[in-house]
């Protein structure tokens, strides 16, 4: 039998005689399961909260997006786009050109970008589910969708005959405008629908039909700005990006979502650390009452070390008795507190007791990550503070009795 163990489970489960001891120690053992459940609960509603964040721009971006490499633009080929859809693992892909233009409605302007997309792009993007009002508009049509932040600045509702909804585009060349009124291509647009998903994405898009975006932009019917691409499941990224590579001569870049929101990631991510290296901090705090609880054990068991010592036992393992103690006092606190916390999360899912709004609870995910990330914080710190505890136990001490 291992006998430093065997004494260590025997302190852990007795209670001393001396009862500001066992005060100290309940105060310890609380402090560890209230910390560990505080920072797995924590990890959890901030993985909701990114989760909740990133849902918007995963609604409304693809898995792969292509860019050219210089320029705004570049040309496909209708050989060159059957191969990239032929390519394993690729489900959709649609032609996309985006460019910053000026729209104008009843005497009233806002510069926002016009994106025009070709038949498949609701295949690639749901975003026919986020029409807030009205339907997609038809394609080889002027019809368009706006966002509707776009529609709220130019107090613009649909099917409005009175006030003609225009877009003008500079005319590409050099030289002096003689002419204003020649310095622009315009359209007059009709809005059949207003598409919702976020506050910045509502005031970004005019989606049109891809014709009628090129010829505003006096583009030839290959040239684009990109390719979004929707992958299957169980797709290769990497792969598939090199395969596009190849297929248009090297001459394009391949993102995929989380290179597309790669700011938005980061801080993400940076909050993420901020978060846990915070109640981390709260962790090491409370965990100064488990050094002081096993100092004060040591202390109190001092005799009965003193005779154990007598008898043969080496210093070695009268340490290791409270080092064991304390990683196993460590380890039932954190386990105990990750399984509250697990309970906290579940209720949270299934009941929503917590609301952000009337009708939005506050998001949580439960995530096997966070529970070992909690646990292995917990566990190490654990170790750490009993090693400095045990330490006390020295030669001098017993022999000073």
């Amino acid at each position: 039998m291992n006998f430093p163990l065997y004494i260590a489970k025997r302190y852990l489960r007795s209670a001393s005689k001396n009862n500001a001891i066992n005060i100290i120690n309940g105060i310890a053992s609380v402090g560890i399961v209230v910390g560990a459940m505080a920072l797995f609960i924590v990890l959890s509603v901030f993985s909701g909260l990114k989760d909740f964040s990133l849902s918007f721009s995963n609604d409304f971006d693809p898995d792969l997006k292509v860019f050219p490499t210089s320029g705004k633009s570049f040309s496909i080929n209708a050989d060159q786009l059957k191969e990239i859809s032929n390519i394993s693992g690729v489900e959709a892909c649609s032609r996309v050109l985006e460019e910053r233009v000026l729209f104008l409605f009843d005497r009233k302007e806002q510069v926002t970008y016009i994106k025009g997309v070709d038949s498949l792009f609701y295949k690639v993007n749901p975003v026919k589910k986020s029409i807030y009002q009205g339907q997609w508009f038809e394609s080889q049509t002027n019809q368009v969708v706006v966002g509707y932040g776009i529609s709220q600045k130019l107090s613009m509702g649909l099917f409005d005959f009175n006030h003609p909804f225009e877009v003008f585009v500079p005319k590409a060349g050099k030289g002096t405008i003689e002419n204003p009124e020649n310095a622009f291509n315009k359209s007059k647009l009709a809005p059949v629908g207003i598409y919702a998903i976020s506050e910045d994405l509502d005031s970004k898009f005019v989606f049109a039909d891809l014709v009628l975006t090129q010829s505003l932009l006096e583009y030839n019917p290959n040239q684009i700005s990109a390719i979004e691409i929707r992958l299957q499941a169980d797709a290769d990224e990497s792969n598939i990006a090199e395969q596009i590579k190849k297929i248009i001569d090297n001459k394009v870049v391949v993102k995929n979502r989380a290179q597309l929101n790669e700011s938005l990631y980061k801080m993400l991510n940076t909050e993420n650390i901020a978060v846990y290296l915070i109640f981390t901090l709260v962790i090491i705090i409370a965990l100064f009452n488990l050094i002081g609880a096993l100092i004060m054990m040591i202390l109190d068991k001092k005799a009965n070390l003193k005779t154990l010592f007598n008898l043969g036992t080496e210093v070695k393992d009268l340490r290791k008795i409270f080092f064991l103690q304390g990683t196993l006092l460590s380890v039932f606190g954190g386990v105990i507190g990750l399984t509250l916390g697990v309970i906290v999360v579940f209720v949270q899912q299934e009941f929503q007791l917590v609301m952000i709004t009337p009708t939005l609870a506050y998001p949580v995910v439960f995530s096997i990550q966070n529970v070992l990330i909690v646990f292995t914080t917990i566990f190490s710190l654990g170790v750490l503070a009993s090693w400095i505890a045990s330490s006390r136990v020295t030669k001098k001490l017993l022999e000073d009795l």
